[in-house]
């Protein structure tokens, strides 16, 4: 589930522990030689162009400055996608709602609805990292095992403040450049909301058994991330889909499907658009978001394989 939550971890779980936008001014545009998740949707002969951007919702400083794709779909687009509106997470509704959604009523506590043995590794781990339990035991398993994993990873230094997503759209807002979601915050908790007791169960006692191995996974990752290896990251989701489909279905390819009209009738009205979407959106011969706008008759290409906007190429 490692790969699973990174690659389509919904960004506004990922400032489930109070992480907000950073304040100051946006880092450096300066760009890495790396090649990058970005990708270029178009219509040959025809204006408007999609630029498809992978992103990490959680990053750490030492993954900065970005590969020079996302600083070039920056400066040719006229707006940024984002799955959630721009500071939607920042509403003052949003905790409140999560905590509705993600809590157990009076009278049931993780501590009674899990086995007992699963609420004993939660309880260690807790321990281990100075958790308070009062608080904890009155999550549902969803939310106790996203506690989890923004925990673990904020302990790396992969912080939400950090991720792509919300440095180019703090970026945005500093150059006045206007933005979209294609989901709401709504829609986001409910996805959870779907969830049955066993598959979320099984989502908590899986995140406890990955924590000791959260530092090299997430090396693995970033680094087929940085290096536009969108095969590599879409391996790790499919070894998980045959563990988990109705969660791949869930979180993945229903979500892809009802995003490819909309980003569709962007080109259409021959927009120039920034999308920032978690990385495990793209891959996939027959449901990922490039396959899908492939079906839609549109040239997809690497952004190095436009020599239109990469300097210094014929």
């Amino acid at each position: 589930m490692t790969s699973f939550r990174l690659l389509l971890w919904v960004p506004l779980l990922a400032l489930l522990l109070g992480c907000r936008p950073a304040s100051q001014t946006p880092a450096s545009t300066a760009t890495s030689a790396a090649r990058g998740c970005t990708w270029i949707a178009d219509r040959e002969g025809k204006p408007g162009k999609l630029f498809l951007c992978g992103t990490i919702h959680i990053l750490r400083e030492s993954d900065y400055p970005l590969p020079a794709g996302y600083g070039i779909a920056y400066r040719n687009s006229s707006k940024l996608v984002l799955e959630l509106p721009p500071g939607a997470s920042e509403a003052p509704e949003f905790q409140s709602r999560l905590m509705e959604l993600g809590q157990y009523p009076a009278g049931e506590s993780l501590e009674t609805s899990v086995k007992p043995e699963l609420w004993k590794q939660f309880e260690a781990w807790a321990q281990r990292r100075n958790m308070t339990l009062s608080r904890l035991r009155n999550f549902r398993p969803w939310l106790a095992a996203l506690v989890i994993t923004s925990t673990e990873y904020a302990a790396l230094g992969a912080k939400a403040d950090k991720g792509a997503d919300q440095h180019f759209e703090a970026m945005a807002k500093r150059d006045g450049k206007p933005g979209e979601g294609l989901e709401t915050v709504e829609l986001q908790l409910q996805l959870f909301t779907q969830l049955t007791p066993a598959m979320q169960e099984e989502m908590l006692a899986q995140t406890l058994e990955e924590v000791s191995t959260v530092s090299q996974e997430f090396e693995k990752m970033i680094s087929a991330w940085k290096n536009g290896e969108l095969a590599a990251l879409h391996a790790m989701l499919t070894r998980e889909a045959e563990k988990y489909p109705d969660l791949m279905k869930l979180f993945l390819t229903d979500r892809n499907h009802a995003w490819i009209d909309r980003l569709d009738a962007m080109l259409q009205r021959g927009e120039n658009v920034m999308l920032l979407v978690g990385a495990g959106h793209l891959g996939g011969d027959t449901d990922g978001v490039l396959a899908l706008l492939r079906q839609r008759g549109c040239r997809v290409r690497h952004v190095t394989e436009a020599p239109e906007l990469v300097p210094g190429k014929p």
